[in-house]
């Protein structure tokens, strides 16, 4: 089932829970705004080359729409629709005053040269600058866009609107980035699977953690639990998995990984298949890579007890339903990584306010967010006698129905 398929069939789930009358369920599906555009850039050997780059813009009802740009070969409608109507969900539990948008554009970032990704992200923004806005869609980096995709957008954004900081987060510090920024998704998992694990009697310190995915959300959530004094026993990313089970020293892999670019070779623990790194014995799992990763194929093999959803959509409807009735606890995405969200609604705040934060600020903002979300997912589990998936779709969708009435919606 594609990101999409699953996440409609979520929100009708969500929407029967809460027994939402058929005209709204409709209206809160259909997205806002759907943008196609081609990019048309020369490329550095002056031979011409187009792109498509898409924008949906999901829901505003309870502020302008959020969410980031990806540059990925397989980025398509279905998927940018699908992560579009999560990130209003998401923004929606968070309880920040956000709808959902994003974009991207169909290409692979690594056959662009530095000039060539810098044309082609002013041609993209060119296409879209008057429907974006700091109070309308403020787009942020994704998959293979970063800090400086996003100074490219506000400086070719200012040329049309005035210098708008605000406009894009996920900046260069010295463009009115947050302090914070760059951990806060990797950080928001740690504070969610913290809130999780006390629930349960539990801390990080007690488990052993397998994590997938060692870019930047899984190499920081790893960092910070093994600072706590968790037990992460093996680690798996594009370029390879190792593991440990003695725990691995994660200050020794982030070196090695920075230094190799790769975690072959490390020799803090053993080479293993990446294949056999979702099943691997471990009390918690964390996905932090692509989605659809865990499957019926491999769901039924899962030794994890918990499974914190640090990816977008990691989880198909088939595992959800086998791991359910195995008994495995599952944090959803749409609350476990919205650290990064919420601490862009910072950065936003502080574009808009011309005041910046210290970084304990930050955090600290960000542990109270956090938690009071888990708190509030639970309180929904319990009114609707449902998972930790549902109580946080009951949750986001409930706000954002609400919001859509409060302002004179018609049926």
């Amino acid at each position: 089932m594609n990101a999409l398929a699953a996440t409609n069939r979520n929100f009708r789930h969500a929407a029967r829970l809460l027994g939402l009358d058929s005209k709204i369920e409709k209206s809160l599906l259909i997205p806002f705004r759907e943008i196609k555009v081609e990019c048309t850039i020369p490329k550095d050997d002056g031979t011409l080359v187009s792109y498509v780059g898409f924008r949906v813009q999901h829901d505003n009802a309870r502020g302008p729409m959020k969410g980031g740009i990806r540059y990925h070969p397989e980025v398509d409608p279905d998927e940018v629709n699908a992560l579009a109507q999560l990130m209003t969900w998401k923004t929606a539990v968070a309880d920040i005053p956000y709808g959902g948008a994003k974009g991207g554009i169909g290409c692979n970032p690594k056959d662009l040269s530095n000039s060539e990704l810098e044309r082609l992200t002013r041609v993209f923004t060119q296409k879209i600058h008057d429907l974006i806005g700091i109070h309308t869609d403020v787009p942020a980096p994704d998959m293979g866009t970063n800090a400086q995709t996003m100074a490219w957008i506000l400086d070719e954004y200012s040329k049309f609107h005035g210098h708008s900081p605000a406009i894009v987060t996920g900046k260069p510090i010295d463009l009115g980035g947050s302090l914070g920024r760059d951990a806060a998704t990797g950080r928001g998992v740690v504070y969610a699977t913290e809130a999780l694990l006390a629930e349960h009697g539990k801390s990080i310190r007690d488990l052993t953690f397998v994590i997938q995915g060692f870019g930047n959300v899984g190499s920081w959530a790893a960092k910070l639990i093994h600072e706590r004094g968790g037990r992460i026993i093996a680690v798996s990313d594009i370029t390879g998995a190792v593991r440990n089970p003695n725990g691995i020293d994660i200050t020794d892999l982030l070196s090695h990984k920075e230094s190799t670019g790769n975690l072959k070779g490390f020799h803090g623990g053993e080479a293993m298949d990446s294949n056999e790194l979702l099943v691997h014995d471990c009390d918690v799992l964390i996905p932090c890579a692509l989605g659809g990763v865990l499957n019926r194929e491999n769901a039924a093999d899962v030794k994890a007890k918990f499974i914190i959803e640090a990816a977008n959509h990691p989880t198909d409807p088939e595992a959800d339903e086998i791991l359910s009735k195995k008994g495995v606890i599952i944090l959803p995405d749409i609350y476990a990584n919205a650290g990064g969200v919420t601490v862009s609604y910072f950065e936003w705040v502080q574009n808009i306010q011309g005041f910046m934060w210290d970084e304990d600020k930050v955090n600290e903002e960000l542990r109270r967010y956090m938690t009071r979300a888990f708190q509030n997912v639970k309180n929904m589990c319990k009114s609707h006698d449902c998972s930790l998936r549902m109580g946080a779709f009951t949750l986001g969708v409930n706000r954002v129905a609400r919001a859509t009435l409060l302002r004179g919606w018609e049926a």
